[in-house]
């Protein structure tokens, strides 16, 4: 292999240009979504152990920044989210969380019931880093299954909450890699 074979190696892309799946997504790409379009700004990785892993894509349409979870078991799960004061769940969430080591079963939030369907402990690392950050997440759902509520804890006062929906693969479309 000659040294120019070993650069055009390198910058060649995984995935086929003319048919580019929502799990081909990558920093700068754009896409739309409910008839706007959004750009791809950051990169997330999970990992949960045993060899399961998931992706997190902030994105941005010109005003609003949401995010884009995509999880791949026996099929792809999506959910569109946005990010959540925690006080917004209720003032003393977090108390009850760091006095009972557990969120409550059941949260209400913006006259939704949300009811705990997970909790996993895992591995946060954005893309571009060498460092992998420890954390837990409760994962909430409303009775429907089409709603959801996210809580994080990073150490032992550090919280982050996120609210959306799950999506369906073909709400995402015309995905375009990033231009050069």
């Amino acid at each position: 292999m000659g040294l120019f074979d070993f650069f055009k190696k390198k910058s060649e892309p995984t995935y086929d240009i003319t048919n580019i799946d929502v799990t081909d997504l990558k920093l700068g790409f754009i896409f739309d979504y409910e008839l706007t379009s959004w750009e791809v700004t950051e990169v997330y990785k999970y990992d949960w152990g045993d060899d399961c892993f998931s992706s997190e894509y902030k994105i941005f349409d010109g005003s609003r920044t949401l995010f884009l979870g995509i999880e791949e078991d026996d099929e792809i799960y999506l959910t569109i989210t946005q990010k959540l004061k925690i006080s917004a769940i209720g003032d003393n969430i977090t108390d009850v969380i760091v006095k009972n080591e557990r969120p409550p079963s059941k949260i209400r939030y913006n006259g939704i019931d949300y009811h705990l369907e997970s909790e996993s402990p895992g591995y946060f690392n954005k893309e571009g880093s060498e460092q992998w950050a420890e954390f837990i997440s409760w994962n909430y759902e409303d009775k429907e299954g089409e709603e959801v509520l996210n809580i994080e804890r990073w150490g032992d006062f550090d919280f982050e909450a996120s609210v959306g929906k799950y999506i369906e693969e073909y709400e995402i479309s015309n995905i375009l890699p990033k231009g050069k």
